[in-house]
């Protein structure tokens, strides 16, 4: 739960993300358009392993809502719910592909420490077999998720898909659902 209030009354009792982009719409389009961009366009990183990026980011941050969104995209994805707890409890030791621990230690040098990267960092990175592309990928995935958490934490949303998950047609939807079909279906963009 967050600590602050949330910043319109009429958000409800346990505001969600879509009704923060209802009563503020002006900039949703775009920043949908870049998740979409992001998220689900092409990129030598595959879906399942930008949506582990979000979600580490968001762990990271400890954004519960944004965490527990993108673990549920992980998981429709292919990830499995195991391996991301794994990861946000010691990601030496969890069983993750060796070419996503660099990436992952990328990024999360970036979200805490962004003025300490290093050419060692990238470095990491490309030998573990990864082009520029993936790295600037994994990099605006973890700048994105910074602003998402703050969006977040800011407007005070406390939905938790923790304790409500999706039902299994509702993840079945999520496979083919874009950021833009999420603006749609809450009237915001056309």
């Amino acid at each position: 739960m967050s600590l602050f209030p949330s910043l319109a009354p009429n958000l409800g009792d346990t505001p969600h993300l879509g009704a923060v982009f209802q009563a503020f719409p002006d900039a949703v389009k775009p920043l949908l358009q870049y998740h979409d961009i992001l998220l689900r366009g092409d990129s030598p990183l595959s879906i399942a392993e930008r949506e582990l990026i979000a979600t580490y980011v968001s762990g990271l941050n400890a954004c519960t809502f944004c965490f527990g969104a993108h673990k549920i995209y992980a998981k429709v994805f292919g990830i499995e719910e195991s391996l991301i707890d794994a990861m946000m409890e010691d990601i030496e030791t969890a069983p993750l592909p060796k070419n996503m621990k660099p990436i992952l230690a990328y990024v999360k040098k970036l979200n805490a420490l962004p003025a300490n990267m290093r050419d060692a960092d990238a470095k990491a990175v490309y030998d573990a077999g990864w082009n520029e592309r993936a790295l600037y990928d994994a990099v605006q995935i973890c700048a994105l998720f910074n602003f998402m958490n703050r969006i977040i934490e800011g407007t005070g949303v406390t939905f938790d898909y923790g304790a409500t998950p999706p039902t299994d047609d509702e993840l079945q939807a999520r496979r083919t659902r874009t950021y833009m079909d999420y603006g749609r279906e809450l009237g915001i963009v056309d």
